[in-house]
């Protein structure tokens, strides 16, 4: 069943009339006259005529059983695997058909900008608390290995010491074998991140074909100085 609750904006704005962050509560919300504020000016832009991102433009569908809960300046999705709070500086407008639509409040460069990244934040947020992400690193290298150390796990990648990592809160990392480790979340920036910490320890050598890459990742190695001596 899909559910969409509407929460009060502010003392004096209703769903319909989410503003920017940058606009002061209370100010005219009008659909052809937002408010928006640059540096200490607040300016008037006329939105009529306006056209939409490539990306932007695209409504987001809700599955069945995610509650999507909209409130000033951000969003609360709701589903199956967690709840995940985003916050967006542009409008967003829910339609009769289930979907969620962004609006940029302007036509200024800025909110060009940013219309297209707010529907993708949106979207994965959708995406994560419904299937959630999954990030696979893969250890390359004679005697490197890795192991489960409660929540976290513990590299020996040729250091003389073993390096330790703990995950944040909402991410799960999980070690299949030796050489393999798995890192899930609904965040999908959290997931990226901490996959992201793990590949740093030790990056893919382009000489040796040893360190941590990403399942699936393209590495282009070289030769090297005696086998190009060779040739």
């Amino acid at each position: 069943m899909q559910r969409i609750r509407r929460a009060r904006c502010g003392p004096e704005l209703s769903t319909q009339e989410v503003l920017w962050a940058g606009a002061r509560p209370g100010d005219s919300a009008l659909e052809e006259n937002y408010s928006v504020m640059s540096g200490n000016t607040l300016e008037r832009e006329q939105t009529e005529g306006r056209t939409l991102s490539r990306i932007g433009r695209k409504p987001i569908p809700i599955p069945v059983g995610v509650e999507v809960e909209v409130h000033y300046g951000g969003m609360t999705v709701k589903g199956p695997r967690g709840n995940l709070t985003q916050n967006y500086p542009t409008r967003v407008r829910f339609v009769e058909d289930g979907n969620v639509l962004v609006e940029r409040i302007s036509e200024r460069k800025f909110h060009h900008s940013l219309h297209g990244l707010t529907r993708s934040l949106i979207a994965n947020a959708i995406v994560g608390v419904t299937d959630g992400y999954t990030k696979t690193l893969e250890l390359m290298g004679v005697g490197y290995r890795v192991q489960q150390s409660g929540e976290g796990i513990v590299l020996n990648v040729g250091f003389s010491h073993p390096v330790e990592i703990q995950p944040p809160e909402g991410v799960t990392m999980e070690v299949e074998g030796i050489n393999r480790v798995h890192v899930r979340g609904i965040d999908k920036q959290k997931v990226g991140e901490l996959a992201a910490q793990v590949r740093k320890v030790r990056p893919p050598n382009a000489y040796k074909e040893k360190g941590i890459r990403y399942q699936g990742e393209i590495l282009h190695f070289k030769p090297g100085k005696a086998a190009a001596r060779k040739a």
